[in-house]
């Protein structure tokens, strides 16, 4: 009786540490923290406490979890980790401290993708800048058939964030050579959408 009663306010403790570190209620997160509550505990969108914080960018929620022991690298439902949350949204200090944390930047999303591949058809520049910095495979392909270079090209806008991704990944070895499944290649792309800078770019890589 006792441990089923344990186990009740147990799972009540973890889906509160969860709504707080989505909220940011900082004092909550730490009495519960203080209290050991389960830090892994998932609600049923298979969100734990850092997942939760990581949609709201909860910067000082996310530092008290790590140090709490919180696994990075953990998964909701739809396979998005605190990680990967920040490729896609742009959180770049969120993206530092994953990392510092031991983020596995080799994971991927529901579509296969990396975090390089999320943040690359947004435009994310200062997420990439962080990402080549590691080890991350530059022309890994999603499930769609899509690089970080082709995703920066089709999804992108053609504008100055979406010209330095592509130049930054070119830099990085990309393989501007490397087509998507019916075989069109990147500067192809480039060309139907008439991205002249970024044709400069690839043509000029092609050269080389």
């Amino acid at each position: 009786m006792t441990q089923a009663v344990y186990s009740e306010q147990g799972r009540k403790d973890g889906l509160q540490l969860i709504k707080a570190s989505e909220k940011g209620d900082v004092e909550t997160v730490k009495s519960l923290l203080e209290k050991g509550v389960y830090i892994h505990a998932q609600d049923r969108e298979g969100r734990c406490a850092l997942v939760a914080a990581a949609y709201s960018n909860r910067l000082e929620i996310v530092d008290l979890l790590i140090a709490a022991g919180a696994d990075v690298n953990m998964k909701d439902n739809t396979l998005q980790s605190a990680y990967l949350i920040s490729t896609s949204d742009g959180f770049t200090e969120l993206l530092k401290k994953t990392l510092k944390a031991g983020a596995d930047v080799y994971c991927t999303d529901s579509y296969n993708g990396t975090g390089l591949i999320r943040a690359a058809d947004r435009g994310h520049v200062e997420i990439i800048r962080e990402l080549l910095k590691t080890d991350i495979r530059v022309n890994h392909v999603n499930k769609i058939g899509w690089t970080a270079l082709l995703e920066a090209v089709i999804l992108g806008d053609g504008g100055e964030r979406h010209t330095e991704v592509v130049r930054m990944l070119v830099d990085s070895g990309a393989d501007v050579n490397l087509p998507d499944k019916d075989g069109v290649t990147p500067l192809s792309h480039a060309k139907s959408k008439n991205y002249t800078n970024i044709i400069k770019i690839l043509e000029n890589s092609k050269v080389k």
